[in-house]
């Protein structure tokens, strides 16, 4: 325990020999600047996907997501005191799965992450873990490690821990934490009171807003959340992106003045970033702290997986992506609303005529547009591709005359889609509702 409360202390000493000077950083504040448009366009079916389930507040708005141009969907359950055994059926039935959406709203069927990002409101982070169990929890985890991003304040930050780290030195390991941030918290003991936020210099926060000119927000709301262990607990592919200001203060029960405040993480190219943080921006509807939330949610999307490939066509075979997210086999799995799937194939010199055919085995799915698209230079996106072919069916054909020889990049993208409305409890899919489970198609290149 000596030895434990040492290297605790070493880390105290560290970060308080950065901590900023506050003083220093309150000067006139200048206008926020106009957000930057953040646009959708690497095939997922929307930006974000905020949880406002069991256990965090039952927020239905996020203001970054206006400020910025996202496309939000949410789940939303009723406050503690009104929560029924119903409102739990629910929850998991949209996260991990149910009959018409056997991967659950935040995955394809090939397990690729649906959202770009998930959003995690505060709350008490046990009481959101609990109902979800291992299953639930999996999904988290499944879709930051199919590249996705996730966005947590106060319980979303406990939630995404390795472990907390009690009063008493004791390391909290509970099952309700899955790690996705590979580091340690402790709770701040502060309720009910904002903090001022310095962000760091160099932090990639000060790529979108300089918040006023000093780097600095003030007032940024406070309820019980944490902040993050900077010592020799903390992960090597860890990164502070701003730090507590409480030296205005009168008394607070813990000194976490200079401790992180917003950290993140992204361990791996394939994954994608996780960013937490103890207060509670999200709600601000203007000023410096909704650009400090606008600027996690930016970082975030920045960190999304870059796009993958399926595997490599072969001329004169047939590529059958018709298994349900129940095979287990990714690579051969059904295609999602507006997901894309990407391929390669190998051009030989002299070939007349490159054509690349998609048809689906499953009458269902014969309306359903399948697009086409190829390029000789880079993952072949509506934006880029120099072929394509945009139809209305399930069932079409590209050709390419007289195709340079080298290696092509193709894609099949699902251009159908659910009719999305809000709900008393967030998010319902009418309409195609059969493309959530994917759809069937063939692809072969000759």
């Amino acid at each position: 325990m000596k030895k434990f409360l040492f290297v605790l202390m070493a880390g105290l000493v560290l970060v308080a020999a950065v901590a900023p000077d506050a003083s220093a950083r309150r000067k006139k504040k200048q206008e926020p600047a106009p957000a930057k448009i953040v646009t959708n366009d690497k095939g997922y079916y929307k930006d974000v996907w905020m949880d406002s389930g069991i256990g965090v507040s039952s927020r239905r708005d996020l203001p970054s997501t206006r400020y910025l141009g996202l496309q939000m969907e949410a789940l939303v359950t009723p406050p503690k005191d009104k929560l029924t055994a119903e409102d739990t059926l629910l929850q998991n039935a949209t996260i991990i799965g149910s009959e018409i959406d056997e991967n659950g709203v935040l995955l394809y069927p090939d397990g690729a992450p649906r959202f770009r990002c998930i959003y995690m409101n505060g709350g008490n982070a046990k009481a959101l873990s609990r109902p979800l169990g291992d299953a639930g929890r999996k999904v988290f985890t499944d879709f930051i490690h199919a590249g996705g991003s996730y966005v947590g304040s106060c319980a979303g930050a406990f939630f995404a821990c390795h472990y907390k780290l009690m009063d008493d030195g004791v390391q909290d390991f509970s099952p309700e934490y899955i790690g996705i941030w590979p580091g340690v918290v402790r709770n701040t003991l502060l309720t009910d009171t904002p903090t001022g936020i310095f962000v760091d210099e160099g932090s990639p926060l000060l790529k979108y807003y300089d918040y006023g000119g000093d780097n600095y927000v003030e007032e940024v709301y406070h309820n019980g959340g944490c902040y993050g262990i900077c010592d020799t607990l903390w992960p090597a592919a860890g990164e502070v992106l701003a730090r507590y200001d409480i030296s205005m203060l009168d008394s607070t029960k813990r000194d976490f003045h200079g401790y992180p405040a917003i950290w993140s993480v992204k361990e791996r190219e394939e994954w994608g970033r996780v960013i937490s943080c103890g207060s509670h921006p999200e709600g601000s509807n203007g000023g410096e702290r909704l650009q400090l939330m606008s600027a996690m949610l930016r970082y975030a999307l920045e960190g999304n997986a870059p796009a993958r490939i399926k595997g490599e066509l072969t001329l004169g075979e047939k590529r059958e992506m018709i298994k349900t997210t129940g095979e287990q086999d990714p690579a051969y799995t059904r295609i999602g609303d507006l997901q894309y799937h990407h391929f390669t194939v190998n051009v030989p010199a002299g070939l007349d005529t490159l054509t690349i055919n998609v048809d689906t085995p499953d009458e269902t799915f014969k309306d359903c547009g399948l697009w086409i698209f190829a390029d000789p230079a880079d993952f072949a996106f509506r934006e880029n591709a120099r072929y394509q072919n945009i139809t209305r069916k399930a069932r079409t054909t590209l050709e390419i005359p007289a195709p340079a020889p080298g290696l092509y990049y193709v894609s099949v993208y699902c251009a159908t889609t659910v009719e999305a409305t809000e709900g008393e409890k967030g998010t319902v899919y009418t309409g195609h509702t059969e493309v959530l489970n994917g759809v069937p198609y063939v692809i072969e290149v000759k």
